[in-house]
Formats: C-alpha cells, structure tokens, sequence
C-alpha cells in the first residue's frame, strides 16, 4: 500500500527533559524500549504501516546509535529508488529548551523535503512519546475538516510537567498550547498533520524567529491557519526521564497493556538481528518477563525486561530490572529495581538493588 497524500518527518534532535546517564552518548530517539525495539521504531512504524514511503528523519548531533540502528531505513522499507528515508541535518539549539520538539530553524534547514515533494500533506511526529495509530485515518479527518494543520490529543491518564496540552474551543479548534498537562487534559502527543503549501509559508513567513519551536511561532496565528484537533483514543506512553522510562517499561509487562501498544495488523518494525532463541537452563527460573533472543537464563528472572545477548548465570536473580544488550549478571549476583545499561557485567555474589522510588541506573559498561 502506497499513501500518496502525505511524507513524514520526524524530529529526533532533541534529548530527553533531565540529565541522564542511559543518554550520555545517545539521543533519546535511539534509548531501547521492551527488549528489542528503540524509541525510534515507534514514528517509523506508524507512517510505514499507512503506506507513507518518503520519511525524513532529523538528525541529533550525537547520532551515531541512531544511523546504526535505522540504516538506510531497509527494515522499514525505506530503502527505495523514489521517496525512501532521508537522514536530515538538526541544529544544535534542538537540543537546549524543555518542550522543543519541531524547532522551526530544523524545519528551514531541511525545506527541500518538502519542496520535492507533490503530496498535500505533511505527518510530523517526535520521537518519545509512543503509540500505535492507524495515520490514515487522521489523514482523512484532516482531508475532510478542509483545516491548515490538525493537532493529535489523548486525554492525561496522569500529570506530567513535560508534557503540552491543547486548549480546544468550538468545532475542536485549537486556541492555544499550555506547558504541563493535568489528568484529564488535552494531552498532545507530538503528532500533527500540516497542509505541505501551508508549512511552506511557514517557513517564509517565520524565517526570522527560526530559533522558536514551530508551534511557538505560529501560536498567535491559530485561528488564521485554522487549527484542528483530533483525538486518538489509544494509549500512548511519554519517555521524560529515567523514571517515566522505568515505570513505563514496568506497566508494559502487563499482557494487555502491552497489547494496547503492539497491534498484530500494525507491527512494530525494528532493526532485523540474527540471534538464536533465548535459552532456558535446568533449574531456571523466569516469570512474567520479557526475555530477547540470545538471553542465556541459568538463574532467576522475575518481573523484569532482558534485551539480546543477556546471560544471567547460576545462582543470579534479577527482579524488577531491566537489563540492556550484551551484560552478565554473575553466579550469585542480585539485582533488584535497576537499570544496566548495555555491556555491563555484574561481579559474582554482588547485589545492586535500588527502590520503587528511586531506582538504582548504571550507564554503559565496556564489554565486547
């Protein structure tokens, strides 16, 4: 299915709200979720399952982990002749100011994507806020309405700081943006529909303001470019911090929860690895966990999500953590309420145990 009404651009050229030891060398785009997926695969995913077949992406400063999980775009089917994934250049003020999602001078920078393109319209998405969406069906609500740009909301099933919410008036009009959102508000969740010749005079229009947010910028236009909003009634789930991403990872291994995110007609697509089957030992113990392949379990694992190439040996647990690529927790070791991050080893009989409330993080180790 080819979808020739929109292309995407989605903005990773940003980090997350607070200093963070899972983002020193990494953009927030690329931090690992549930295993074996990245933040990234979530926007891909959306705009590749409706069909949309010329992204661009924008690039963080500290790209490195992000051209080497997404390529050339193949395991999305991005790799193509005529449209295909575009790596885009950001700017360094991407990264400065809480709340910058798509900063205009990103969008000014990069304005040959749209340019080159005849689609009427334009899907714009971040990175670190997740969800599931059928994007065609936004796309003809918006085609329908005959709006300028249509904002998506979820209603807040809690507070959080970081996130904008919408104050929507009559008909679903956006009136304006507010920093924070309550339980209960209009919750936008980074994903917006622009008409392609309306972002075009946007950006001759904002020139001079090119170091504001997109929607900073055009704030006190709303009701000239007739902004629209839609709700999405599926879940989505915003990575700020350590703790969002802890405590988010944490409710996904709830079965139906989880089957909330990952929709069986619209996949999750992720950077392909060729791995063997996660081995089980005699005397292993595993509950309700998420184990990747290549996992080696002699010991115990309980309440807990292990990425690829983990090996958890004899005699080790691991309870309530969530343990990244490549580590080896040691014979006798515990772990408890932890992140480890990837190529970390876990000495024998050592226990590294953090709370609910304040969960221990250990950065990247330098294993092969």
């Amino acid at each position: 299915m080819l979808n020739s009404k929109a292309i995407g651009y989605i903005t990773a050229n940003y980090q997350g709200a607070e200093p963070s030891k899972l983002l020193e060398g990494r953009p927030i785009a690329s931090l690992p979720i549930m295993g074996r997926y990245r933040l990234i695969d979530f926007p891909l995913s959306n705009m590749v399952n409706a069909g949309i077949r010329t992204v661009g992406l924008v690039m963080p400063g500290n790209y490195r982990s992000l051209i080497d999980h997404v390529g050339h775009g193949k395991d999305w089917m991005l790799d193509r002749k005529k449209g295909g994934l575009f790596l885009l250049p950001g700017n360094p003020y991407g990264t400065t100011k809480r709340g910058m999602r798509f900063l205009l001078r990103d969008i000014i920078s990069n304005r040959s994507l749209f340019d080159r393109s005849d689609a009427p319209y334009v899907v714009m998405m971040g990175s670190n806020i997740i969800f599931n969406m059928d994007l065609n069906a936004i796309i003809d609500a918006h085609e329908a309405s005959d709006v300028g740009l249509t904002m998506v909301y979820v209603k807040a099933e809690r507070t959080h700081k970081d996130v904008n919410r919408l104050i929507i008036g009559d008909a679903g009009r956006v009136q304006k943006i507010e920093q924070g959102c309550e339980y209960g508000d209009n919750k936008f969740i980074d994903c917006f529909i622009i008409n392609r010749e309306l972002l075009l005079q946007i950006i001759d229009n904002y020139a001079s303001a090119d170091y504001l947010d997109l929607f900073e910028a055009i704030q006190g236009d709303f009701a000239r470019i007739d902004v629209c909003s839609y709700e999405f009634k599926g879940m989505a789930i915003g990575i700020f911090n350590e703790d969002t991403y802890y405590k988010r990872s944490m409710e996904l291994l709830d079965l139906p929860t989880y089957d909330h995110l990952f929709v069986k007609d619209r996949p999750i697509r992720t950077k392909a690895h060729d791995a063997a089957p996660a081995k089980y030992y005699a005397g292993s113990n595993a509950t309700n966990s998420l184990i990747s392949a290549g996992d080696e379990i002699q010991g115990t694992v309980r309440g807990s999500i292990l990425s690829r190439g983990v090996v958890v040996e004899n005699g080790a647990s691991v309870t309530n953590s969530i343990i990244m690529q490549g580590c080896t927790i040691k014979r006798g070791a515990r772990v408890e309420n932890a992140i480890i991050d990837r190529n970390n080893t876990v000495p024998e009989n050592t226990e590294l145990r953090g709370t609910p409330d304040a969960i221990l993080v250990i950065g990247k180790g330098t294993n092969d």
